[in-house]
């Protein structure tokens, strides 16, 4: 579930190894390239931490939230 941190929406997504993580990092970066919409991620063993912000608003825009509804959907 995201959370709303500090005017950024954030979520942590746990996978059984490093591997998994990444394959679901690479596949979050082809959507937010697609969509011109680039997060921040931290990508850990086993772990991914997301944040979105349209930094131009400093804060969480329609963008953000579409963003991370495409990436619930991975």
């Amino acid at each position: 579930m995201w959370q709303t941190e500090n005017n950024k929406l954030v979520r942590e997504f746990s996978f059984k190894d490093f591997k998994e993580a990444l394959d679901f990092v690479n596949k979050v970066g082809r959507l937010a390239e697609e969509q011109n919409h680039h997060p921040d991620i931290e990508l850990g063993w086993g772990r991914v931490k997301i944040t979105l912000q349209t930094h131009s608003e400093n804060a969480v825009t329609d963008k953000d939230r579409h963003l991370a509804d495409t990436i619930d959907a991975l």
